[in-house]
C-alpha cells in the first residue's frame, strides 16, 4: 500500500492511517450447534424463573399465614381478657352483696330484733309473775336397780313364727 503523505485532504476529518501489521483473518468455522441446546437452555432458565416465582408465592403465602395466625391469637387474648374482666366485675357484685346479706344477718340476730319480731308477727309477750312456776328438787340422786332383768335372744323370724304356732297347739 503506498502511502500518500504530502497529498492535501479537503475533508475536515483526519485521514486514516492504515496500520502496518495486519494479522492474517482466521475463517471462522461456523458451530455445529442445533436449535436444541438454545432451546433447552431457554427451557432451563424458564424452569428456574418458574420456581423462583414459586418460592416468592411460598414465601408470601407462609408470612400471610403467620401474620394471620398471630392475630388470630391476638382476637383470642382479647375475648379470654375481656371474659375474665366480666368475671371479676360478677366477683366484685358477689362480694358486695354478700357483706350486704352479712350485715342483714347481724341487724337480724340482733336480742332486740328478735324481741320485735316475737311480739309483732307471733304476737308473744313478756311473762308475768303469776305465769312463773318455780319447781323444787331434792339434793340427793336416786338410782334404784331393776329387779329382774330378762334375757332375749336375738331369733329369726321364722323361728318366732314355729314356736307362735307350738304355743297355741
Amino acid at each position: 500500500m503506498p502511502r500518500n503523505f504530502n497529498k492535501y485532504q479537503y475533508e475536515t476529518s483526519p485521514r486514516k492511517l492504515e496500520p502496518e501489521y495486519a494479522p492474517p483473518k482466521t475463517p471462522k468455522k461456523p458451530k455445529k450447534s442445533t436449535g436444541k441446546k438454545r432451546t433447552v437452555q431457554k427451557k432451563q432458565k424458564a424452569e428456574e424463573i418458574k420456581i423462583k416465582k414459586r418460592r416468592v408465592v411460598a414465601y408470601l403465602l407462609i408470612g400471610f399465614a403467620v401474620l394471620f395466625a398471630i392475630s388470630y391469637r391476638s382476637s383470642q387474648i382479647d375475648e379470654h381478657f375481656a371474659r375474665i374482666q366480666g368475671l371479676r366485675q360478677d366477683i366484685s357484685d358477689l362480694d358486695r352483696e354478700n357483706t350486704q346479706l352479712e350485715i342483714a344477718i347481724a341487724n337480724s340476730t340482733n336480742l332486740r330484733h328478735v324481741e320485735q319480731q316475737a311480739r309483732e308477727l307471733l304476737g308473744m309477750q313478756n311473762l308475768n309473775s303469776n305465769q312463773i312456776v318455780y319447781v323444787s328438787l331434792p339434793k340427793s340422786d336416786h338410782i334404784e336397780p331393776a329387779s329382774e332383768v330378762i334375757m332375749t335372744e336375738n331369733t329369726s323370724v321364722f323361728r318366732r313364727i314355729l314356736d307362735g304356732f307350738m304355743n297355741i297347739f
